[in-house]
């Protein structure tokens, strides 16, 4: 089966780093977009970061400039480098991304995939 399982959250100051994963396992085919949603206590998840199959990307305006997203096609991998870290971006983050896979002889096309989700946590 195909899976998602994200890492690299955590704990960290006001102006500090960090890089979240996204490791995509299975009999992938092929991954159309990846993105990074995040999802803070009492609201709706959101869209942070995306990047398409030749790495087109798109931010969240409240994260230009502070966040990178990037992906590993031969490792089926995408990662959200997050700089100058804030209180406000303290909140559950989930991978996501359109895929297509083969089980057996079935093919399975552009189909969407969600993390388990990793906290972020930025204060003093």
């Amino acid at each position: 089966q195909v899976r998602l399982v994200e890492s690299g959250g955590g704990l960290v100051q006001p102006g500090g780093s960090l890089r979240l994963s996204c490791a995509a396992s299975g009999n992938i085919f092929s991954i159309n977009t990846m993105a990074w949603y995040r999802q803070a206590p009492g609201e709706s998840r959101r869209l942070v970061a995306a990047v398409d199959s030749v790495g087109n990307t798109n931010y969240v305006d409240s994260v230009k400039g502070r966040f990178t997203i990037s992906r590993d096609n031969a490792k089926n991998t995408g990662y959200l480098q997050m700089n100058s870290l804030k209180p406000e971006d303290t909140a559950v983050y989930y991978c996501n991304a359109i895929l297509s896979y083969q089980i057996e002889d079935r093919f399975y096309g552009n189909q969407n995939y969600w993390g388990q989700g990793t906290q972020v946590t930025v204060s003093s």
